[in-house]
């Protein structure tokens, strides 16, 4: 596996990338975080609170209840019932409260622990002839800590009674668990950061030797990279179309720079010959009139291969690229009008055979310069035969059994089997050796007895990358009786 050096730029990058997964994790843990921390601390005070002070005014409201059924004395609540089933047991027990006991004239009759103040207002409780009356102090400092404070009157003017509940504990208790809460918070955040961190590395890995291979593709301009992969997320898929894409353009840099070598081999030839007989024009007056007419046959002669031979080119160069559109079409139709333009061209008759369904999905401009191609090189190997150039365009056969509704003798189903369609042509020529018959149809490939023959050896070419590019191959064998047989198969 091929390592990358990451540039200063790249590092940029990926620590940007990295930084934002981050903190993309740290902000979402710590918005859920603070809100659900946020609304917990909320329904928990909301609901201590409550409690406390809900406790606290029931205690209240017993007191009264109790002044207002029975005339109590001060001494009734300053002295614990032995059996604790007494007026201040039964304030005591429920509600974990202070007492302090004031008799008239808010004389203290039994002081609280801690002593809780008295002011004019609780006096005047104490003296207030009513029972049950009531004075309520909801934030008071004793001792440094903070109390509810509520002073019932006995009636008759014997004194009152105060309840103290001390609410700073729970304050505190409060405080320490939003502390909690703040330090949890902070902890998920810091979790959820150092998991993104670690996301984001594990992805970005592979996303920096992706990154890695384009730029050094870039500045190398060498596409036989190796691409690493691994999984089968949308990085790896990402990496996989990465990969074969390089795979495809390095393929075709590698056809072009041979169809280029090739073609360069190629033309050195006719245009060598061409420089020689320009050369030799400047001495036409010199020659004789059978040189003469040879010299313009022969560069008229040699004009005619090398156009013939740039257009096989540039016909090659076009079958390779996909800028012609597919659609559907009949290959024997197409093989129809290519016999019509050959017997026009040739003179020699011309017979299509067709059998199945031949109905393909391809690019009719690349299909009929093959399918000319083989007509064109049977003609010119069969020179002065009488027998016919035959082409047979064979497709699926149609399929056999139930007849349609209505049918219940059976029938023929005319739709075809899956399957390539075949396209053959045969002629009665010399043949082609057994050894020449694997190298037909590479590229300026002649055989050693139709080297004296017109042509630039890129027609069988031209029909193996037809045939590739439509999901086919070529072919090439011996006819029975004499002769070849050539074509290529289209798939479906």
């Amino acid at each position: 596996m091929t390592r990358f050096a990451a540039t200063p730029r790249r590092l940029r990058r990926v620590s940007s990338l990295r930084a934002t997964f981050t903190v993309s994790f740290a902000a979402v843990a710590a918005a859920v975080t603070v809100l659900v921390g946020f609304l917990s601390y909320d329904a928990a005070a909301r609901l201590v609170r409550v409690d406390q002070q809900t406790v606290f005014a029931e205690v209240v409201q017993d007191l009264r209840d109790q002044v207002r059924e029975h005339p109590l004395q001060p001494q009734d609540f300053a002295s614990p019932d032995t059996d604790h089933d007494g007026p201040l047991d039964d304030i005591i027990r429920p509600s974990r409260t202070d007492i302090q006991v004031l008799g008239p004239g808010g004389a203290m009759v039994d002081r609280g622990s801690p002593p809780l103040p008295v002011n004019g207002h609780d006096r005047a409780i104490a003296d207030d002839g009513t029972a049950g009356e009531l004075e309520e102090h909801k934030d008071v400092d004793v001792d440094g800590d903070r109390y509810r404070i509520a002073t019932v009157a006995l009636g008759g003017g014997r004194g009152a009674v105060q309840i103290a509940q001390q609410f700073s504990d729970t304050e505190d208790l409060l405080r320490e668990l939003q502390q909690r809460t703040v330090l949890l918070v902070g902890a998920v955040v810091v979790a959820a950061g150092l998991f993104g961190w670690w996301l984001a590395r594990r992805i970005t890995r592979r996303l920096v030797r992706l990154a890695g291979a384009a730029e050094d593709v870039a500045r190398t301009g060498r596409l036989g990279i190796q691409v690493p992969v691994t999984g089968y997320d949308e990085v790896a898929r990402l990496g996989r179309s990465f990969d074969r894409m390089l795979g495809r353009l390095a393929q075709s840099e590698e056809d072009q720079r041979r169809l280029v070598q090739d073609a360069g081999h190629e033309l050195r030839t006719p245009l060598t010959s061409l420089r020689t007989n320009i050369s030799m024009l400047r001495r036409i007056d010199e020659l004789p009139p059978d040189a003469r007419e040879e010299l313009v046959a022969d560069l008229a002669l040699e004009s005619r291969e090398l156009t013939d031979l740039v257009n096989e080119l540039v016909a090659l160069a076009a079958g390779q690229s996909d800028t012609e559109p597919v659609r559907q079409l009949d290959l024997a139709e197409l093989a129809e009008d290519v016999a019509i333009v050959a017997r026009r061209r040739t003179g020699r008759e011309i017979t299509v055979h067709v059998t199945g369904d031949t109905a393909v999905d391809g690019r009719p401009t690349a299909l009929q310069r093959a399918v000319s191609n083989l007509v064109e090189n049977a003609a010119k190997f069969d020179r002065g035969g009488k027998s016919p150039i035959e082409v047979v365009v064979a497709g699926p056969a149609p399929r056999t059994g139930a007849g349609q509704s209505g049918d219940p003798g059976g029938g023929t189903d005319m739709s075809a089997r899956p399957g390539p369609v075949r396209v053959e042509v045969l002629d009665r020529g010399p043949g082609i050796g057994d050894d020449d018959l694997v190298r037909v149809f590479d590229r300026f490939y002649r055989a050693a007895d139709a080297r004296s023959l017109p042509g630039s050896g890129l027609g069988l070419s031209i029909v193996r990358e037809v045939a590739t590019a439509h999901g086919g191959t070529p072919f090439a064998f011996h006819r029975e009786g004499g002769g070849t047989v050539i074509g290529f198969t289209v798939g479906r």
